[in-house]
């Protein structure tokens, strides 16, 4: 047999060489194409190739097809002569060869050396996308295959029927692709044939164009039926084509027909085929339920509170009780003489300490919540003592409040003032439950807070200055980097999980107290007290007033101004500051 070259196209790969290789194959004897009748219709040839124009390449290798659908015959009829129709047809030029060049091939290269087979081979049947090229044609001869099958003369008359296809007993196998799934198979499993449909045309047969199944749910390809090509049949083979039926060779291997049930994974875009999900909840917005159960709880409470002190009102006027109120009023005199009234270095020991107080309970609760630091602080002495910016904060603001503290206590001392707060006889303990007593009635006590405080007052504020103040130094001291690492004996009588289980509710013991205080302070006589801790008066004006409500201006802008942007400058002044 006479011998011919591929035609090469693009490299597969950048900067490669054409493909295919350079090779040699043999070509079909050309005398079987020779031998058919020369009475194709120049119709039938126009339409195949307008219409395999019209087909965008989109469609998977249906144009390459359906000229050679159309050409198909059966082996016993006789096949239209490629060489007659082909000797002035030029070959259908392509991508080019080199970037920046001419399409390939160049413009007037003719088909005449094109295989000639085509007419008198069997019928080549399309099939899906993904499988149109079998291993029944080689794929380095496909696009040989589909140039000789453009440029061929128009089919004749008795070509344009075709045989119904039966499955063969070595039928190709569908090609294999991708896995549908990490690390599994091939896609389909091995063994699936590819279905195929022989379609019978006839007169009335509607032109639908290339029909081309694509995707894992059908592997059937019908070929292109042209009514015009259809019309010249002889009687006996359009009788032959009547009798002729559609057939379908059944899959055979599993059904590859449903496809995959898979989570959708992609977004649905602006316009989603189904509707949109439903939008969570928002957990700050309860139910009805929820609410109706809170409401319901207050109430309870309520209730409870209110029973409490008509129970307490009820027991302060027995008899007894009432003697014990004589003997016990709520507070005692100290046994150490104390000066009345305060010193200004109180009223600011007591903003400074509130100040702190509220800064540092919320860099408290935000240490504890903070999950991923964005802001880091690294001591310029130890390079490897890489803490959060939130810690440093926190740290910071422990020690300016140990420093006040500390002041506090000396000048607390220095001027006599302690015995106000430390108490110095055993009936602080029967006045301060009747002064607890007397809080809950709602009848309060005597109050003579410009000269002594009450028994009760006296008990809460020695537990905050002496007993929970020194809890919260000596547990934050232990759980912060000035805790020596190298004192392994120290560490281990004193382990940090003991800290943290005491440093959390000296801190809600702070919360309790400060809002007890802020209560009693409103409910006692507003004007007085403030005038004691802010002006350093005995007085009802309102300038105690307007200088809390500057404190509290300080305070917030202090509470919202604790973030990195403002921070991040005055850490630097002490270390260095990182993102990471």
């Amino acid at each position: 047999m006479p011998e011919r070259m591929l035609r090469r196209g693009l490299p597969r790969v950048k900067g490669g060489e054409p493909w295919p290789p350079a090779v040699v194959v043999e070509a079909a004897d050309e005398s079987v194409a020779a031998a058919a009748a020369p009475s194709a219709p120049v119709a039938a040839e126009s339409t195949a190739r307008e219409r395999a124009d019209a087909v965008p390449s989109t469609t998977g290798g249906a144009l390459a097809d359906a000229p050679q659908e159309q050409s198909a015959a059966p082996a016993a009829s006789a096949a239209a002569p490629a060489s007659a129709a082909s000797a002035g047809a030029s070959l259908r030029r392509g991508l080019p060869r080199v970037k920046g060049g001419e399409p390939w091939p160049p413009a007037g290269a003719s088909a005449a050396s094109a295989d000639s087979t085509v007419a008198a081979s069997a019928p080549i049947l399309a099939e899906s996308t993904g499988s149109s090229r079998t291993d029944a044609v080689p794929s380095t001869t496909t696009r040989a295959v589909e140039d000789a099958a453009a440029s061929a003369t128009a089919p004749a008359p008795a070509a344009t029927a075709q045989a119904p296809a039966a499955p063969a007993a070595g039928a190709t196998a569908v090609r294999r692709g991708l896995p549908r799934v990490a690390g599994g198979d091939p896609w389909p499993p091995a063994g699936i044939a590819p279905v195929v449909v022989a379609v019978t045309p006839s007169a009335d047969t509607p032109d639908v164009g290339p029909i081309s199944a694509s995707g894992p749910t059908s592997g059937v390809s019908a070929p292109e039926v042209d009514a015009a090509a259809a019309a010249p049949l002889a009687p006996a083979q359009a009788a032959t084509s009547a009798s002729a039926a559609s057939t379908v060779a059944a899959p055979t291997g599993p059904d590859v027909s449903t496809p995959l049930r898979v989570r959708r994974t992609v977004w649905q875009g602006t316009a989603p085929r189904h509707g949109a999900p439903e939008p969570e909840r928002s957990r700050l917005r309860p139910t009805w339920t929820q609410a109706i159960a809170g409401l319901l709880g207050a109430a309870g409470l309520g209730i409870i509170g209110l029973s409490a002190i008509a129970f307490v009102r009820w027991f302060l006027s027995v008899d007894f009780m009432q003697d014990f109120l004589a003997a016990f009023p709520g507070e005692y005199e100290p046994a150490v003489h104390v000066e009345p009234g305060f010193a200004p270095w109180v009223g600011w020991q007591h903003f400074f300490n509130m100040f702190l107080m509220v800064l540092i309970i919320r860099s408290g609760l935000r240490v504890r919540s903070e999950k991923r630091p964005t802001v880091f602080w690294t001591s310029r002495r130890d390079a490897k003592s890489k803490i959060s910016l939130t810690l440093w904060f926190h740290q910071a603001l422990d020690l300016l409040w140990i420093i006040n503290g500390v002041t506090f206590v000396i000048l607390l001392f220095a001027t006599g003032h302690w015995a106000r707060i430390v108490p110095t006889s055993w009936e602080v303990i029967p006045n301060a439950i009747s002064a607890g007593l007397q809080y809950v009635s709602f009848d309060w006590p005597a109050e003579n807070g410009w000269n002594n405080y009450n028994s009760l007052q006296q008990l809460a504020y020695f537990v905050t200055v002496f007993i929970a103040a020194p809890l919260a130094v000596v547990t934050g001291f232990r759980m912060s980097g000035l805790w020596p690492k190298n004192a392994e004996k120290l560490s281990k009588a004193y382990p940090v999980e003991w800290a943290r289980a005491v440093h959390f509710p000296v801190m809600l013991y702070f919360v309790a107290f400060i809002i007890a205080h802020v209560a009693l302070v409103f409910l006692t006589g507003m004007l007085g007290n403030l005038n004691h801790m802010f002006a350093s008066q005995q007085s009802d004006s309102w300038l105690g007033f307007w200088l809390f409500v500057a404190a509290v201006a300080v305070i917030a802008g202090g509470w919202f101004a604790a973030r990195p942007l403002v921070l991040a400058p005055i850490a630097k002044l002490f270390g260095q500051v990182s993102g990471r």
